[in-house]
């Protein structure tokens, strides 16, 4: 979820009340704030939010019903989710491709804060923190290449 979220917003009620019915499911039901954790969301590849997935056993499988407490609930205690398929080995959280991707996203997290860091503290403009940007680019490709 994201706090800007209005679908993430919508559904935050029925999410609490389903981690609170968790311990009669035996389940445990968490969230993720992917502003916070930008690492874990390239992991599992959210690409809308809010995103549910199910574990089990270390296999993930992503849940696409409806969101209320009663299917949430029904999803778990009726097993639906083993008729789901399981996300594909090379998109799972734990392959080296999700690993990579985890990567990734903590790098674009770093850029962020160093763009950040050039505009507003150090006052530079927009454009030139860019430009910064694109001669790095330039020269670790330059240097990568010899």
């Amino acid at each position: 979820y994201a706090p800007w979220c209005p679908a993430c917003q919508q559904i935050e009620l029925t999410w609490e009340s389903f981690a609170k019915e968790s311990e009669h499911l035996d389940i445990t039901v968490g969230k993720v704030d992917v502003t916070q954790e930008p690492g874990l969301s390239g992991r599992f590849f959210v690409t809308t939010l809010p995103t549910i997935y199910h574990a089990n056993d270390g296999v993930f499988r992503r849940y696409r019903g409806s969101r209320t407490l009663e299917d949430l609930q029904v999803y778990v205690l009726e097993r639906k989710w083993e008729a789901v398929e399981p996300v594909a080995g090379w998109k799972s959280p734990s392959s080296i491709m999700m690993h990579g991707m985890a990567g990734l996203f903590h790098l674009s997290g770093w850029i962020r804060q160093i763009h950040s860091y050039l505009t507003g503290t150090l006052g530079i403009h927009v454009w030139i923190s860019y430009a910064i940007f694109i001669l790095a680019t330039l020269l670790i490709g330059l240097f990568l290449g010899l």
